[in-house]
């Protein structure tokens, strides 16, 4: 039961009564795991294209280019808090009057990459001349002792406060005029294949807390640069809404509730980024994570992968377009609608479901418009390295039909051996690598909100002040918030993937000049 205050502070949140009920009452009964029915494969629901292929591809692309609107739109919420998660369990272990450091790295191999990379790291000059400010005798003192201060300087809040930082605000990469981040380093990329017409939109979804330190960072940046490329940059921001957040539980399903008496709303992950994406009305939308971005040299290879992958939707969409406006016609013939059928199977993935053939003509021709008319992606596809994240299945849902889904880890379940086969043979991962189109044929845009699986929410378990609670995930981005799109999966080369999830990935070839 809520209480007056209760109600009072979900409303507040944008939320109703009604929606935090269907909240409780999912995570109560326990969300459900996908269906994998097999892994998506070469040949059996991912593309590979040869050389040629590609080089269409991008010209096919290039030749639309300046005849269409084009956005970047960059997940940018995270903190860079577990980018440092080993560094702070250094500063809370090490102590350098008990220990040598020499003995602490021989267990703790991510310190000693760290510190023997040191002044590769582009935040080294910028951490050494606050650390000799504070502490001029600092090149006398013993290693363990130098890199002690040398983080301690780095994170702690009132010194450079590093881990506060958002992570496309960090200095990413060091070239030998400046430092760049990830945040300048995406409007530079956003050239080679996210504009048009000498103009890039990009559109970033920050927390609130971060947005005066990205609007600071772009008054410095953007004028630069613009001079230097000859383009017009539109950068917008947007966070997460309150309303997308979900209420806690206790493990014994309780309502859990703060030492003021309040209810505990949690952001619902990235799922909850699909009312940002439909606020968006461009012809392409690119979506690439904040970090996975690498130094500009390394990029004119990573963004033809890009260009390729646009020009496979457009050409997609540009035959999907023509099949739609035929459907629309009355005088449509047999032979048209099988053509349509066929392009609707092996072109799109989608598999006819059981009572498809004893349809008479005109249920056919509805059924196969309801299937393509609806926003596609192409999603880049990496072969299998041992990488954690999601992947590319067949999936069944709920009614029986079965389709091509990107599956987060949290959505199988691995204690079922049939399950936990296909998952151990499944060739390729999610990089989160996608081009989007969110218009019809008519033109009109798509409410993103309405091709949503629900049912592909999945809960964790979280910690809040020593008492386990249970955190509802929204259906995330990428996967259950887009699985009644259509969906093309194309294998990309591993190249292309270069997240910084730990600050010694900053160490990796792709990061350094």
């Amino acid at each position: 039961m809520f209480t007056v205050q209760d109600i009072q502070q979900i409303e507040n949140h944008g939320l109703t009564e009604e929606k935090v009920n269907a909240q409780i009452k999912l995570m109560k009964s326990g969300t459900a795991y996908s269906n994998l029915i097999e892994a998506a494969s070469i040949g059996n629901g991912i593309l590979r294209k040869n050389k040629q292929q590609e080089l269409d591809c991008i010209d096919f692309f290039d030749g639309k280019r300046e005849q269409i609107t084009v956005v970047k739109f960059v997940p940018a919420s995270g903190a860079a808090t577990r980018m440092f998660k080993f560094l702070f369990q250094f500063l809370n272990e090490f102590d350098p009057k008990k220990q040598t450091i020499e003995s602490y790295t021989e267990k703790n191999k991510d310190v000693s990459v760290f510190l023997e990379g040191l002044e590769k790291f582009p935040f080294y000059e910028a951490v050494r001349g606050e650390v000799l400010e504070i502490t001029p005798g600092f090149d006398g003192l013993s290693l363990g002792e130098q890199g002690l201060l040398f983080v301690k300087t780095m994170l702690d809040p009132d010194q450079l406060n590093y881990s506060f930082y958002p992570k496309g605000l960090l200095p990413f990469h060091k070239y030998d005029s400046h430092i760049s981040t990830a945040f300048k380093e995406h409007l530079f990329e956003s050239i080679m294949y996210a504009s048009s017409n000498n103009k890039a939109n990009l559109h970033f979804t920050i927390s609130e807390v971060h947005q005066a330190m990205f609007e600071k960072e772009l008054e410095l940046i953007k004028e630069p640069i613009e001079n230097e490329t000859k383009t017009k940059f539109n950068v917008s921001f947007s966070y997460q809404s309150k309303s997308t957040d979900t209420v806690a539980v206790t493990s014994k399903d309780e309502l859990y509730r703060t030492e003021e008496g309040e209810l505990l709303f949690r952001p619902s992950g990235h799922g909850a980024l699909v009312e940002n994406l439909n606020t968006l009305d461009f012809d392409l939308i690119f979506i690439k994570n904040i970090d996975n971005i690498v130094v500009l040299e390394q990029n004119f290879e990573i963004s033809n992968c890009k260009k390729m992958l646009a020009g496979i939707l457009l050409q997609i969409q540009t035959q999907a377009f023509k099949y739609l406006k035929k459907l629309d016609d009355e005088t449509i013939s047999e032979d048209e609608v099988h053509n349509i059928e066929l392009f609707v199977i092996n072109r799109i993935n989608v598999e006819l479901n059981e009572a498809y053939k004893s349809y008479p003509l005109k249920e056919k021709i509805s059924y196969l418009h309801k299937k393509l008319n609806r926003p596609i992606r192409v999603c880049g596809m990496v072969k299998n390295e041992g990488e954690p994240g999601g992947g590319p299945f067949w999936v069944k849902d709920n009614h029986g039909e079965v389709s091509l889904q990107i599956v987060e880890f949290a959505q199988i379940d691995i204690e079922n051996q049939s399950q936990k086969n296909i998952v151990d043979h499944a060739t390729h991962f999610n990089p989160t690598d996608l081009v989007c189109a969110v218009k019809d044929y008519k033109g009109h845009k798509f409410d993103l909100t309405k091709y949503v699986d629900p049912n592909a929410a999945f809960m964790t378990i979280k910690s809040q002040n020593g008492t386990d609670i249970k955190a509802l995930e929204l259906p995330g981005l990428w996967n259950g918030t887009m699985a009644f799109w259509n969906t093309i999966f194309v294998e990309i080369p591993v190249e292309t993937f270069h997240p910084v999830k730990t600050v010694n990935d900053l160490l990796k070839p792709a990061h350094q000049v």
